[in-house]
């Protein structure tokens, strides 16, 4: 009996193994399967991390191109605000030019005469000229050293003779000459600039109700204005002529060509 059970033993043992030979394939290829799926999970996850991610920098880029855009073009408005405020301001500041009072006011030559006049100025380092207001001098000209401007409280050198004046006091041209500019500047307010010829000029200024326009020839003691309350540069030393000379552009002592009173 044991002998004929014998065969039937190895049969099962063999089945046996077999079974499990079979169960670690199908474990092996389960496993197998398993970490493919899982690989092309994990890839496929990896791929689409990273597209959100290109996505996500290339929104910022274009966020930081236009933001880059918006701030050039607002610096670009900017500029162009402040070139049309500094060209308002140019149109602003040119002075009023008076056209029926200039034949009303008989110390000033017409326009008419401006070639004749202009042709005839001779102005040279002999010439004299008049006072161009009644006053006192309370800055004389200084340009080797500096004098005090109370009003600034600082020490500068002082290219002009600053006349002590009353506001509405006449403002007299010291010398022929032709108007050559009419500037409203901060520091002297409305000024004149004369041509006397041979590169010799006067600047009138701190003054108001200008009678002349560029262009003009004006006789020794034609009126040029009146005298204004003076600029906030002056504020301390009170109303003034603030009266300049140049001859060649360069800043000449007027008190040299003064004549006596």
């Amino acid at each position: 009996m044991n002998k004929k059970q014998r065969p039937s033993d190895k049969g099962r043992k063999q089945a046996a193994v077999g079974v499990a030979i079979c169960f670690a394939a199908v474990i092996a290829l389960t496993g197998a399967y398993t970490w493919t799926n899982y690989k092309d999970s994990t890839e496929k996850e990896l791929e689409l991390a990273q597209e959100e991610q290109r996505a996500r920098q290339e929104a910022a880029n274009k966020a930081l191109r236009e933001a880059n855009s918006i701030a050039e073009k607002a610096k670009e408005e900017t500029k162009q605000e402040e070139t049309d405020g500094v060209s308002d301001n140019s149109t602003a500041e040119q002075p009023e030019q008076p056209s029926e009072n200039n034949e009303e006011n008989t110390g000033v030559q017409s326009s008419t005469q401006t070639s004749g006049g202009a042709s005839q100025l001779s102005f040279n380092e002999s010439s004299q000229m008049l006072w161009p207001v009644n006053g006192h001098v309370t800055m004389s000209y200084s340009m080797d050293k500096t004098v005090y401007f109370a009003t600034l409280d600082q020490y500068k050198y002082n290219p002009a003779v600053i006349i002590a004046g009353t506001v509405n006091d006449n403002v007299i041209a010291s010398a022929p000459g032709v108007v050559k500019s009419i500037d409203v500047l901060p520091q002297t307010g409305t000024t004149i600039t004369v041509d006397m010829g041979n590169g010799y000029e006067c600047l009138y200024g701190q003054l108001k109700e200008v009678p002349v326009k560029v262009g003009d020839y004006v006789e020794a003691g034609s009126v040029l204005g009146y005298l204004s309350d003076p600029t906030k540069y002056y504020s301390v030393e009170g109303c003034n002529l603030y009266f300049e000379m140049r001859k060649d552009g360069q800043p000449v002592n007027p008190m040299d060509y003064m004549a006596e009173e």
